[in-house]
């Protein structure tokens, strides 16, 4: 008999048994946590507070506004759009918050995974025609408008997390 397989084994076994998995519930609480942080980034820009969410601005349209009801895809997609549009803005107001979006949106990953979920890949997402367009002519606007619905968009991910969505 050959005790090399057994004594591995055992000691994997010894080794596995000391390791504890992050509690789902602490994960889903540094989920919120994250949300208000960025969301108190978003307030601490000044100039954000001039535009409503719900307002339209002409060629922002690729922009996500509120959506009432999202499941952790959707959460992830539009962080995803939100993300893209503040890394192609050249303001250093919002390269923290572009990162802080990454953050959750790995955190939304682990969510996923712990309702055994799959999210689709949207690190590859394609950058919207018009944003280079829109950039060049309203880059004050496209930064308000998005921070502002991206503000908006947290506070309903913040509620959907609450409630535990689906994936």
């Amino acid at each position: 008999m050959c005790w090399r397989p057994l004594c591995w084994f055992l000691w994997l076994w010894s080794y596995l048994s000391y390791v504890q998995a992050v509690p789902i519930q602490k994960v889903q609480d540094d989920t919120k946590t994250l949300i208000k942080t960025i969301v108190t980034r978003i307030n601490d820009i000044s100039h954000t507070q001039s535009v409503s969410a719900k307002q339209r601005v002409t060629g922002l349209d690729f922009i996500p506004g509120l959506h009432p009801i999202l499941s952790l895809s959707k959460m992830d997609q539009t962080l995803a759009v939100y993300q893209q549009v503040l890394t192609s803005l050249p303001s250093q107001n919002v390269l923290q918050i572009a990162n802080d979006l990454e953050n959750l949106r790995d955190l939304l990953h682990l969510l996923a995974f712990s309702k055994s979920c799959s999210l689709p890949q949207t690190s590859g997402l394609q950058k919207p025609e018009s944003l280079d367009g829109v950039l060049e002519a309203s880059l004050y606007s496209t930064e308000v408008v998005a921070l502002s619905r991206l503000q908006g968009s947290l506070q309903d991910i913040l509620q959907q997390l609450d409630v535990s969505p689906e994936c």
